[in-house]
């Protein structure tokens, strides 16, 4: 991979690209590598991009189908070994209430996860349903659907 594909394609995706290695990575090791085989996968694919979305739809896409590819290769059910997101040992809220949010999307479903992280990254349901392969009128009812499902998780963890 060139160092200027990687400094035009790919950096300037990260965050999308850490966002969604974090919520599927049961360990910061699993996180690494999926990190890298998504970077591997984009510089693979690139060719296959036909302009026909953005290219941040594409890399959502490629991320999302090596995440789902390598949790099914390991077999280990989500949320097992949680990931340690805050360093500082006295988390301020906003950072603890982040790591809880993303404790409990790594309980969610594989799809379900990628549903909400979308969603989190604020794309509208039509650029949900053409990343995810599905009808535009499914996702609303399933984002609802999640909402309740953290919010009950969450509510439960606090009390």
């Amino acid at each position: 991979m060139s160092n200027d594909f990687y400094h035009s394609w790919i950096l300037p995706f990260s965050g999308i690209i850490i966002k969604i290695c974090r919520a599927y990575a049961n360990t910061e090791e699993d996180f690494e590598d999926y990190y890298q085989e998504v970077c591997l996968q984009i510089w693979k694919s690139r060719k296959n991009f036909k302009e026909k979305s953005e290219w941040s739809t594409w890399v959502y896409r490629v991320a999302l189908n090596v995440c789902l590819t390598l949790i099914k290769k390991k077999r280990i059910p989500a949320g097992v070994f949680p990931i340690k997101e805050v360093a500082d040992p006295h988390p301020s809220e906003e950072e603890e209430d982040i790591v809880n949010l993303y404790a409990a999307i790594r309980t969610l479903s594989e799809i379900d996860r990628a549903i909400i992280l979308l969603y989190l990254e604020e794309k509208s349901y039509r650029e949900i349903a053409l990343i995810m392969g599905t009808k535009t009128t499914n996702i609303g009812v399933k984002i609802n659907r999640i909402k309740k499902r953290l919010k009950t998780i969450l509510n439960e963890k606090v009390n």
